[in-house]
């Protein structure tokens, strides 16, 4: 069997940039839940998922917000899609996939926590992870573990992180240290960018491996001082922005493998929600589907 984990956080945010905003009878804006139940309701209804999980960030901050101050926040966060991030929830939950709204942790402490475990049951033959986010790609060190982006149709395995990124899944945390993540608020190491670091950490895999001196390296790097200053000056600070980048494998996940097959909606709770949203083609697309 294969286990589809769902980043519901990104899902949202890509639905509300990416279809008409929309108000229903009670004059509240639905639009991006609303598009993510028509494309969660079309992925299940393909017959490929079996088992299924989705996490959301239920709010934006968590642990890492204490370690780090520029960590990010949910301010700047538009209240039209700030407001539908409940309401999210509820059409996973009424779609039948198991949901985990994420508090302390994140959405994707949830995924990574999963894959890890799941990829261990000898049941599972492959993890697909729904998210194209380049964080995510360091939990391709599960040999199950591979990243699905929906939109583009495209996937990644360990091969694929290695050629994308030029580091392996185990140094992606490292690599985001130094170059930064905006998304995430990580400000990264002054004067490394990809391909920097990329080609040190290819030679050193981790932070604590690479040289202090320049002159020490066994790899050649235009401007290879000045990025060694900067990393001897910051060496606390990157290693603080990897743990921030690493993703905890420890997240409160209370399912086993059995809770996450999908054995269909619950149709009173679907046509309840449907009716919320203006929503008319959902339910019957998914009647008689699933394993129940």
């Amino acid at each position: 069997m294969q286990i589809h984990l769902i980043d519901g956080t990104f899902e949202l945010f890509r639905a509300y940039f990416a279809v008409p905003k929309t108000r229903n009878a009670s004059d509240v804006e639905v639009g991006a839940a609303r598009g993510l139940l028509r494309g969660f309701a079309a992925l299940l209804a393909s017959g490929e998922v079996s088992h299924v999980a989705c996490a959301f960030d239920h709010v934006i901050e968590s642990f890492r917000n204490d370690m780090f101050e520029g960590y990010k926040t949910g301010d700047g966060i538009d209240p039209d899609l700030y407001s539908q991030f409940g309401l999210a929830e509820r059409v996973t939950r009424a779609l039948g996939i198991v949901t985990w709204p994420m508090i302390e942790f994140e959405a994707d402490d949830a995924i990574a926590t999963a894959c890890h475990r799941f990829a261990l049951d000898p049941r599972v033959t492959r993890v697909v992870i729904a998210s194209p986010d380049k964080d995510l790609s360091q939990c391709l060190v599960e040999p199950k573990a591979v990243c699905w982006d929906r939109i583009r149709n495209t996937w990644l395995d360990a091969t694929g992180a290695l050629t994308k990124f030029g580091v392996g899944p185990a140094s992606i945390p490292d690599y985001l240290a130094l170059v930064g993540d905006t998304a995430d608020g990580i400000p990264g190491i002054p004067r490394w960018g990809a391909k920097s670091a990329a080609t040190v950490l290819a030679e050193y895999h981790h932070l604590e491996a690479i040289p202090l001196e320049a002159r020490d390296w066994r790899v050649k790097v235009r401007g290879a001082e000045v990025l060694a200053q900067n990393l001897g000056a910051q060496k606390d600070a990157a290693l603080l922005y990897r743990q921030l980048a690493t993703l905890r494998r420890d997240a409160p996940l209370a399912e086993s493998l059995d809770d996450l097959q999908w054995r269909g909606a619950p149709e009173a709770e679907l046509a309840a929600l449907c009716e919320e949203l203006g929503e008319t083609g959902v339910l019957e697309r998914l009647r008689g589907k699933g394993q129940a």
